[in-house]
C-alpha cells in the first residue's frame, strides 16, 4: 500500500469508524460537500455516483445488509445523487437493498438500473420487448418505486434490433415507468441506431486510467455528437488502481469474477504495476491517493463523464469522494499522459466469456 494511501486511511479510521456503528439517521441530515452536479443528457446528477454491485456481489461475498444501507445513506448525505444497480446482481438481491436504503429519500436521489438478461434461462441475453415488459414490473417493485430514472440495456441483444428496445423502453417512458434509457457496453454504430428512436441519455461502458477501448472505438465520440452522458464503470480499474492489489492478492474464484479476468492473473498483474506505480508517484505531489488521482482524470476529461466507484467500506467512500477535491489542470493531464504513453497495460479488461457480450458492431 502507498504511504500516501496508508495515511489517508488512517486519518479516516475514526471517520469510518463512526459511520459504520449504528447511528440514527434521518434523510437529508449531513453535509453535502462541494458536490456538482453533471447532465446525462437531460439529466441531472451529482458529479460521482455510486456503484452498488460490490456491496452485494462479484467483487467477494455480500457485505452486511446494515452496513451496505448505511454506506448509500452516507454517500447521500456526502452529496451522491445517483446510485447504479442492476436486476443480475445478486440477482436480485441489489436492487432489493438499494431500494430499502433509498425509498426515504426517493425524491432526491436518481436510480440507475438494468434489464437484458433472462435469469430464468440461465442469464442469457434477452431483450425482448415482452421481457423488458416483465422485468421492469419486478425492478420497480424490488426498488419500491414508481419510475426508473435511468434504464439502462445491460448488454446488447444481438438477436433483438436495438430499434426494438428502444421502442420498448420509449412506450415504458410514455407510461412513466422509465424516465430515461441507457444502453450498457453498446458500439457506437448501436448508440446512434438507439438514439434515432428515442433519446439515449448514457452509456455506461468500463473506462479507467488504464482501460481507454472508448476513446479508440467510437463510443466516446458518438456520446459528445450526440449530447450523450457517459458513465464509466470500473473507474478505479477494479481495485486495480487504488495501489492496494499486487501479483499476490487472491481472490475467490466463486464469489469474485475478477480471479477469471486475464487483467487479474498473478503474471499480469505484476507486469501492470508501473501503472500503478505512475498514479501512486503522481498522487504523492498531490498530496492525494492513487483512486483519487484515477478518478479525478475521469472528471477532468469531460464534463458530461459521471463516474460510479463502488465499495461496501465507509472508509473508501470517503476516499472516493474525496476525488472532487483535486483539480487536475490541462498541464496535469498532458503530463499523465505523456507518461501513460510509455507504458503498456497487460491483459484483457475481462475474460473471453464476458468480452462475448459486449457489443463491437461496426
Amino acid at each position: 500500500m502507498s504511504i500516501n494511501r496508508r495515511r489517508f486511511l488512517t486519518q479516516s479510521a475514526l471517520v469510518g469508524t463512526a459511520l459504520a456503528a449504528p447511528t440514527a439517521w434521518a434523510a437529508g441530515s449531513g453535509s453535502k460537500g462541494s458536490m456538482k452536479t453533471r447532465k446525462l443528457g437531460a439529466l441531472t446528477v451529482s458529479e460521482l455516483g455510486a456503484g452498488c454491485m460490490s456491496i452485494s456481489a462479484n467483487y467477494g461475498p455480500p457485505a452486511d445488509r446494515k452496513q451496505g444501507i448505511e454506506v448509500m445513506r452516507t454517500a447521500f448525505d456526502r452529496g451522491v445523487t445517483f446510485f447504479d444497480t442492476a436486476e443480475v446482481y445478486g440477482p436480485f438481491t441489489n436492487e432489493d437493498l438499494v431500494g430499502e436504503a433509498l425509498v426515504p429519500l426517493r425524491n432526491k436521489v436518481v436510480i440507475a438500473t438494468k434489464f437484458g438478461f433472462d435469469m430464468g434461462k440461465g442469464g442469457a441475453l434477452n431483450s425482448r420487448p415482452v421481457h423488458i415488459r416483465k422485468v421492469v414490473e419486478a425492478s420497480l417493485k424490488r426498488l419500491k418505486t414508481d419510475r426508473i430514472d435511468l434504464y439502462y440495456q445491460h448488454r446488447v441483444d444481438p438477436g433483438v434490433p436495438i430499434e426494438d428496445v428502444a421502442g420498448a423502453v420509449k412506450d415504458l417512458i410514455k407510461e412513466g415507468k422509465v424516465l430515461h434509457l441507457g444502453l450498457s457496453e453498446a458500439s457506437a454504430a448501436t448508440i446512434r441506431r438507439a438514439h434515432a428512436v428515442q433519446p439515449v441519455a448514457a452509456v455506461q461502458t468500463e473506462y479507467s486510467f488504464m482501460e481507454r477501448d472508448v476513446e479508440r472505438n467510437g463510443v466516446l465520440k458518438a456520446c459528445e455528437e450526440l449530447g450523450i452522458g457517459f458513465v464509466p464503470w470500473g473507474p478505479v480499474g477494479m481495485g486495480y488502481l487504488t495501489g492496494t492489489m499486487g501479483a499476490r492478492t487472491q481472490f475467490d474464484a466463486k464469489t469474485d469474477l475478477r480471479g477469471g479476468f486475464d487483467r487479474f492473473s498473478a503474471q499480469n498483474m505484476a507486469a501492470n504495476k508501473p501503472v500503478v506505480d505512475l498514479l501512486q508517484r503522481y498522487a504523492a505531489t498531490k498530496n492525494a491517493t492513487p483512486s483519487q488521482v484515477a478518478l479525478a482524470w475521469l472528471l477532468a476529461r469531460k464534463p458530461w463523464i459521471v463516474p460510479i466507484p463502488g465499495t461496501r467500506n465507509p472508509v473508501h467512500l470517503s476516499e472516493n469522494l474525496g476525488a472532487i477535491q483535486l483539480q487536475l489542470t490541462p498541464a496535469d493531464l498532458l503530463e499523465l499522459e505523456a507518461a501513460f504513453a510509455k507504458l503498456e497495460v497487460h491483459g484483457g479488461r475481462m475474460n473471453r466469456q464476458q468480452m462475448q457480450v459486449v457489443d463491437t458492431s461496426a
